[in-house]
């Protein structure tokens, strides 16, 4: 019988520098298969047909229709659907996420459920369209600002359609102003009472970002809103206001690269867990 191919037995012989010369090249070649195989995973795994699925994450865009987000809310509307279209489409490297809810925050009375639109009702629409529907479907109105019951909605849409543990962005377009009683001489009451505790363990990677708020409303959303694994981004309102120097009317969304970019360095920034 034969004895077992030894590697140590040919580093004894006179041929030992080609075996391992021959065991130097398979290593390589096994080295550069895991490497494009881990590449490959990173970017997600190739289906039939030759295309990729993309890795699940969930974005849900909430819009505020109380009237003291009037001033902001037409410009608001139109970066809300551009934001939404070059997500659903992967523009500009964004994150192309697996499922998407739109909704308004707050309503006619407090504590009122609203419904959400799902990623379906606006894969087929253009910027454009995505823009009528949005101003059709939550006109400016003077209604109340009430998150809760956003924040209580966006938990059960997620854990009943099965999202649970996938990355979960959720996107205010709001002055960020509570319609919600504080206690007399106590203006950072109504923060403290925000509650996101039912976002808490959706998932490991949970990030509300608040859009349009003053600065000064910024700063008691990242420092009084109770959390402890929700990550929170704002961008003020003066630099929102910025977003149409990026864009080029009259160019395709294909071609926005600019403002693509713009929000991936300023709104879609990826915040560190607290």
């Amino acid at each position: 019988m034969k004895k077992p191919f030894s590697c140590h037995a040919v580093r004894r012989s006179t041929e030992g520098s080609t075996f391992l010369a021959g065991c130097k090249s398979r290593f390589l070649a096994s080295l550069g298969m895991t490497v494009m195989v881990a590449a490959l995973l990173a970017c997600g795994a190739p289906q039939e047909g030759g295309s990729v699925s993309i890795p699940r994450s969930t974005l849900v865009v909430g819009i505020d229709v109380s009237g003291s987000f009037g001033k902001n809310y037409e410009s608001s509307i139109d970066f809300t659907a551009n934001y939404i279209y070059a997500h659903i489409h992967g523009l500009g490297g964004l994150k192309q996420p697996t499922a998407v809810f739109v909704g308004s925050i707050g309503g006619e009375h407090p504590q009122e459920t609203k419904s959400f639109q799902p990623i379906e009702t606006f894969q087929n629409m253009s910027v454009t369209e995505i823009a009528k529907y949005l101003r059709k479907e939550y006109p400016n109105r003077d209604g109340l600002t009430d998150f809760n019951p956003f924040f209580s909605r966006v938990a059960t849409l997620v854990t009943r359609q099965n999202l649970v543990l996938a990355p979960l962005n959720i996107v205010l377009v709001t002055d960020g102003i509570p319609d919600t009683p504080a206690a007399k001489n106590d203006s950072l009451g109504k923060y403290k009472k925000i509650d996101v505790s039912k976002l808490e363990y959706l998932s490991k990677n949970v990030t509300v970002r608040v859009l349009y708020p003053r600065p000064t409303i910024a700063v008691r959303w990242e420092k009084q809103v109770p959390r402890h694994r929700v990550r929170m981004w704002t961008v003020d309102d003066e630099v929102m206001a910025t977003w149409k120097n990026h864009y080029h009317a009259g160019q395709p969304a294909a071609e926005q690269s600019e403002l693509w970019e713009w929000i991936a360095h300023n709104v879609d920034f990826r915040v560190r867990s607290i």
